[in-house]
């Protein structure tokens, strides 16, 4: 079967230079960008509307085109801005296409919203996004897509229970690495302050009570007193 045609992207070398050139290179347009062969490495440049374009197509390798001589890479690094869709940097390693290499490669997940757990209240939790594999370069796949729509409420997908794609090997520990996990939401019950509140009335109308039976007293204390200073000898009244 013919291997598909490998995206082109055609770069400029450029000087090792300082943060100021680098500033100057992206005001005009272009990413800098450094591709690893062995012990050599070369800086270039490349538009940033042509990066894009090569990097969206989808294929892990990319010929690398210098004066018109091609060089098979994969991409080993991209630095991309905080706020904005834009990138700063770029890092590709010459590849040769008849030699196995360790990379890695993003995890997406697909299904979880028809997951039997997912319908019962669960939540989808992506524990595992890039696995280590070993492979070809042009038999290393975009992603790896990982069906979770059989998951079931409080279930866990391991490697162990997906398949490599062809020409794929996983290096990960396949009864170890978690994929994806269903999480039920556990639900706060509120403290009860029913009581505390009957007491707190209770208390209350204690105190109301203790009020009213210390001023009964003190009334009638004062009523006795006004009538012995009212008796005259003998305890008759003058």
């Amino acid at each position: 079967m013919p291997q598909p045609k490998r995206p082109q992207l055609k770069v400029e070398e450029r000087a090792a230079e300082g943060s100021r050139a680098v500033r100057r290179l992206r005001r005009e347009g272009f990413v800098p960008g450094v591709v690893y062969g062995g012990e050599d490495c070369t800086p270039f440049k490349v538009g940033a509307r042509e990066l894009r374009h090569a990097l969206h197509e989808g294929s892990a390798v990319l010929d690398l085109t210098f004066d018109g001589k091609a060089r098979p890479v994969i991409l080993k690094d991209e630095q991309r801005h905080a706020f904005r869709d834009e990138t700063l940097h770029v890092d590709f390693l010459e590849v040769n296409l008849s030699e196995k290499i360790s990379t890695t490669v993003q995890v997406e997940l697909e299904g979880g919203e028809e997951s039997p757990g997912a319908k019962e209240g669960g939540v989808i939790e992506h524990v595992t996004r890039e696995l280590n594999i070993e492979a070809l370069p042009t038999d290393i796949p975009e992603r790896i897509v990982v069906d979770v729509s059989g998951l079931e409420a409080a279930a866990t997908m391991n490697l162990n229970e997906i398949s490599p794609p062809e020409g794929v090997t996983f290096l990960d520990d396949p009864d170890e690495t978690v994929l994806a996990t269903v999480t039920i939401p556990t639900e706060i019950e509120e403290p009860e302050v029913e009581e505390e509140t009957e007491l707190v009335g209770e208390g209350e109308e204690g105190a109301e009570a203790v009020e009213g039976e210390e001023a009964q007293a003190q009334a009638e204390g004062a009523t006795a007193d006004e009538a012995e200073a009212g008796a005259g000898p003998g305890g008759e009244q003058s």
